[in-house]
């Protein structure tokens, strides 16, 4: 609960900066017409808009399980954060990539560039405090991974939305600044659609990571393996266990795991002992990763699981 005490936070905090940014953004670029202000603030609306969806998935996904959702709504945050990726590229990307062609096409001076300069620099400073929540946050969570590393192992993808969103934002609003200042000194106005042109490659970076990674996320990525190994350590613990084979995990969730482990059980455990044994492993394996949903035990012999893993690694016959 703490965690996703802390998404929210970095979220509202995202989410009020962007909005307030967003109008300043548009006031600047109706008075000065430059064309990479009103892509920031195409840009600024998306984040704003993205924020919003964030929140709607972090509360789907904290509903309970139901008799639909036996496994909970975990994978709603997953959704919501992959469509977050679709504006970003569609919205953003887009229509930042139409504003600087646009602009290229008929290059106009900017009218008073004063205004745009006062927003450009107002919006750093609430994009750069955003972005730092978000870090710290990130951070918090990152261990000893490098930020690289930690962004492809995160399984909550709402704090790490946010600040790949607010990295873009201010490469963004710097080029922005670098587009509308070479327009205005070297009087060439086509400086500022080119600028337009560069925050629709960043940005559509920034989809294309999203994407990427809450993708994984959506069609199920295992957890990680830490927990499967602290599992399988568990299990091996019990008296019961003549082997614990190895064990499957999927995340459906950002705090909800599904394991599903493979167990030879001792020949002369009865029925009732192997689920006395059975229901040992779930509970501590409950009491100490909170975080699984549910463990399914399956007795089975090591060759029949290594047999298994060998069937995982082989392709399809259609494929082969």
């Amino acid at each position: 609960m703490a965690k996703s005490s802390g998404s929210r936070f970095v979220i509202y905090v995202a989410l009020a900066g962007n909005l307030g940014i967003a109008v300043a953004k548009f006031i600047a670029a109706a008075i000065s017409g430059s064309s990479a202000m009103l892509s920031e603030g195409v840009h600024s609306l998306v984040d704003t808009t993205n924020e919003v969806l964030l929140l709607h998935g972090l509360n789907r996904a904290n509903k309970p399980p139901d008799r639909n959702h036996p496994l909970g709504h975990g994978r709603e945050l997953y959704f919501w954060s992959f469509i977050v990726a679709v504006l970003v590229f569609a919205m953003g990307a887009g229509v930042s990539l139409y504003e600087g062609i646009s602009h290229l096409r008929n290059p106009e001076p900017a009218g008073n560039p004063t205004i745009a300069y006062i927003v450009l620099a107002i919006s750093l400073v609430f994009e750069g405090t955003s972005w730092w929540v978000a870090l710290r946050e990130f951070r918090a969570g990152k261990g000893r991974y490098g930020y690289f590393e930690a962004f492809r192992r995160s399984k909550d993808p709402s704090t790490f939305t946010v600040l790949l969103e607010d990295s873009a934002a201010l490469l963004g609003l710097l080029i922005a600044l670098a587009g509308l200042a070479g327009a205005q000194l070297l009087d060439m106005p086509e400086l500022d659609g080119i600028a337009s042109i560069g925050i629709a490659a960043v940005l559509a970076v920034a989809a294309f990571l999203l994407a990427r990674e809450t993708k994984g996320l959506l069609i199920g990525e295992p957890a990680h393996p830490e927990l499967g190994q602290a599992l399988l350590q568990l299990a091996q613990s019990d008296p019961d266990i003549e082997s614990a084979n190895g064990i499957l995990t999927v995340q459906v969730g950002p705090n909800q795991v599904l394991a599903a482990l493979s167990a030879a059980f001792d020949d002369n455990c009865t029925t009732p002992q192997i689920e006395a044994c059975v229901s040992r492993i779930e509970q501590a394996a409950r009491q100490r990763h909170p975080e699984i949903v549910a463990l399914f035990v399956k007795p089975q012999t090591p060759q029949a699981w290594q047999a298994r893993l060998a069937s995982l690694e082989r392709p399809p016959a259609d494929q082969a």
